[in-house]
């Protein structure tokens, strides 16, 4: 989704990233509201069918559809979501657009990622707020595929993925975040199917799987098809740039996630301190 009309954007701030990304200890496993960007208004979650991949028929059979309880998101939990958001602009060419703040970001690829229950497919918040960096660098905007179709949104989804998720308003970021989470459990799922068979170490499996879900959120059926877990350097230029700023966006968030904790430390340190120095002295 947007491979190409903004690979270049995606490519522009991985690079820009990689700076962050060198600080941080290789990523293991492990209150005023601002307005929403324009277009954006609230709208319920749909249940509806997940997409099983023809490309592969061993891999259809063996891909389960994310159950239908996990697709009911509450609009009400989105609601509270958006009230927690601070939105600050970015510059992106000429245009000032809206992005979520670092600590929004975290938020929503967290709450994505626990209600899609990415954990039992072995992905984490890190990897949902990977993809959304190598699809949209957070900036919610249009882009289009190599055919033309148009990619909508922060998580870049094509309408007709969209409908498939039960997203009716890609353009609704809290949503579309939380539909890209489950869409990634459902690549993890074909990507580990792909990978059966493979003689890899643990290490390695993890950065393949992770390869296969950036492959599925970003190729048609056809253009998935070809991918065996060990040819990935022959697969599309745009398609590897998302795999790279997948990664690195990985990064940030582990970078990120760290600098919150490091803060948070310090501030229950001082209160700490304070409070100490309040208490009357002994004698």
């Amino acid at each position: 989704m947007g491979s190409v009309k903004w690979a270049a954007y995606s490519g522009a701030a991985g690079f820009v990233s990689v700076g962050l990304a060198s600080l941080l200890v290789l990523w293991s496993r492990g209150p005023l509201q601002p307005p929403l960007p324009p277009g954006v208004t609230p709208a319920p979650a749909v249940v509806a069918a997940a997409p099983t991949d023809p490309g592969s028929s061993s891999a259809a059979a063996r891909v389960a559809p994310v159950a239908a309880a996990e697709r009911r998101v509450p609009d009400a939990y989105h609601e509270q979501l958006r009230s927690r958001l601070r939105w600050v602009q970015t510059r992106i060419g000429d245009s000032l657009l809206l992005t979520p703040d670092l600590h929004s970001r975290v938020l929503l690829a967290k709450s994505a990622a626990r209600r899609a229950g990415l954990e039992e497919v072995g992905l984490g918040f890190m990897d949902v707020y990977g993809i959304i960096s190598a699809e949209t660098s957070w900036v919610p905007r249009m882009g289009a595929s190599k055919d033309g179709t148009p990619n909508i949104g922060i998580a870049q989804f094509e309408p007709a993925t969209a409908r498939a998720l039960g997203l009716r308003n890609p353009d609704d970021p809290v949503a579309a975040i939380h539909a890209a989470a489950l869409h990634m459990k459902e690549a993890a799922l074909w990507s580990a199917a792909r990978l059966d068979g493979l003689k890899l170490g643990a290490g390695e499996r993890a950065e393949k799987l992770r390869e296969g879900v950036s492959i599925y959120y970003n190729l048609s059926s056809k253009g998935r098809a070809k991918w065996n877990g060990r040819n990935t350097g022959k697969l599309p230029r745009e398609t590897q740039l998302h795999i790279l700023n997948a990664r690195i966006g990985a990064r940030e968030a582990a970078l990120h996630e760290a600098q919150m904790r490091a803060a948070t430390f310090r501030r229950r340190h001082d209160d700490a301190v304070m409070t100490a120095g309040d208490l009357p002295s002994g004698g």
